[in-house]
């Protein structure tokens, strides 16, 4: 098999090395191209020479920023025949999946809309795959998915958007998950004992009912740096939990926990709010309570 993958970064670039080492034959283009690729990995100068390098009917998967797909695709459209497939696998807004799967339809080209989980080490080591889109054209692809999978890592989840909307939902459980572990060792850390953060994060990883990739990590995190003292506590957010958000609004299904999650990461990129502010001087108003004053 052959695919055209656009997009070389830390997702893409690890997902090359993914389908290389399953002997999927792998043409790539990024504008600007990371420095270390794999030997076997053949690059091209543009996306018109990316289309022409490729046998019909052609495959081409997107690892692309969101804000990107529209464009991109656009200039696919008009390179790519009938029976061709884009495949995107980025974190794409399942609305805009939508109307890019209509868009390339018109040109007869399908379209695949694939939530890709696992991080970095997944994308090189075997993913997790929310598939939306015709069913056929992911029956035609299956043996893709399949091999670029960790075991029973893939799933055809619907129409086209369904793929997106899945990965949606996941990364807001997601938001929750970290909010809820970043909690529980802010108080470990606060406690009137010295706890080993490392060690109960290790032993969280051991039958418990939190155990799991995310505790992994914990563990990972603080055995590398007991207090994380090198790093702020900015937590961005990728735009996935907002747009969950929206549409529990629409539906009318209550997310608090996911708003909860999210609000905190918008409260971490900002050092001194309003809010703070405010609130400090009511207390210090009604109460005396002391305020933290600026040097």
């Amino acid at each position: 098999m052959q695919v055209g993958l656009i997009g070389l970064g830390k997702m893409g670039g690890a997902l090359a090395e993914n389908m290389l080492a399953h002997a999927v034959n792998v043409v790539a283009y990024d504008p600007q191209l990371p420095a270390h690729l794999p030997a076997a990995l053949e690059t091209v100068a543009d996306v018109p020479t990316l289309v022409a390098q490729l046998a019909k009917p052609r495959v081409i998967w997107l690892m692309v920023p969101a804000k990107t797909v529209g464009q991109v695709t656009a200039e696919l459209r008009g390179l790519l025949a009938p029976g061709d497939v884009v495949i995107d696998g980025g974190n794409s807004f399942y609305r805009d999946s939508v109307a890019v799967a209509e868009h390339l339809a018109d040109a007869g080209i399908d379209f695949l809309d694939v939530g890709t989980s696992g991080g970095v080490t997944g994308a090189r080591n075997g993913a997790c795959l929310m598939v939306g889109g015709p069913q056929p054209t992911f029956a035609r692809l299956e043996p893709l998915f399949a091999a670029i999978a960790t075991e029973a890592g893939y799933f055809y989840a619907g129409e086209s958007g369904a793929g997106h909307y899945l990965k949606m939902v996941h990364n807001g459980i997601e938001y929750g998950m970290m909010q809820a572990i970043g909690e529980g060792f802010d108080l470990l850390s606060q406690a009137p004992y010295q706890f080993d953060l490392a060690g109960a994060a290790a032993v969280w990883t051991h039958g418990s009912v939190i155990r799991g990739w995310l505790m992994e990590l914990a563990e990972q995190a603080f055995g590398a740096d007991p207090q994380l003292a090198a790093i702020q506590g900015v937590m961005h957010s990728s735009g996935e939990g907002a747009w969950m958000m929206q549409e529990g609004l629409l539906e009318h299904v209550p997310l608090p926990v996911l708003g909860v999650a999210l609000t905190m990461r918008y409260r971490s990129e900002v050092a001194d709010t309003m809010t703070g502010k405010t609130v400090a001087a009511l207390r210090n108003g009604f109460g005396g309570h002391a305020v933290e004053r600026k040097s």
